[in-house]
């Protein structure tokens, strides 16, 4: 599988009015900063949402932002392997912020959760200290749950993947109300 066509933070600040920008993030992060016109496409919704994002694509260029281009990467596998095209954001918006490019934030959203990234990060070590906390006080078999979560980063890093992180996006705070999502979907319909 070929890597997706990545568009760096100035060629994308450019033709932004031209394209549709479709931040695969939780609504959480989204809430906490996006490019401007991001529309909100959790990236465990790309299947769900294939017919309007296949509409929008139909009608000009899609792309695929995520908080560093990994998760948005993969959105854009999954629509490939639907036949849509779409590129990604180098960096995302990370890489977009530190250029100097303004993020814009909802008016009125609630406050704006943890990135992703630092959410597997304290998730990962709070079971780790578990794991050697239980180990030591009640039995050393404990000590199995740090080593999963080692094992389990090893393999992260080598496929580009994260199976804490899809977990942790399935919790409350993570998920988009079905009317953020309808009206992402409208505004899709509408492109």
């Amino acid at each position: 599988m070929t890597t997706p066509t990545a568009l760096a933070t100035d060629e994308a600040r450019t033709r932004l009015h031209e394209l549709t920008v479709i931040d695969v993030r939780t609504p959480g992060e989204y809430a906490g900063g996006h490019l401007p016109g991001a529309l909100n496409v959790p990236l465990d919704q790309i299947r769900r949402t294939l017919p309007d994002l296949r509409h929008a694509a139909d009608r000009g260029d899609l792309l695929v932002v995520c908080a560093s281009g990994a998760r948005s990467e993969n959105a854009c596998r999954i629509l490939a392997q639907n036949g849509v095209t779409a590129a990604t954001l180098a960096g995302g918006t990370g890489a977009w912020a530190a250029d100097g490019h303004e993020l814009h934030r909802p008016q009125g959203a609630p406050r704006a959760t943890w990135g992703m990234e630092r959410q597997v990060r304290l998730t990962a070590g709070v079971i780790v200290l578990l794991g050697l906390l239980l180990g030591y006080v009640v039995h050393p078999a404990f000590q199995l749950l740090s080593a999963g979560i080692a094992g389990g980063l090893v393999f992260s890093a080598l496929t580009n993947t994260c199976g804490m992180a899809a977990l942790l996006a399935k919790l409350p705070h993570n998920r988009p109300r079905a009317a953020e999502l309808g009206d992402t979907l409208a505004a899709l319909r509408s492109r």
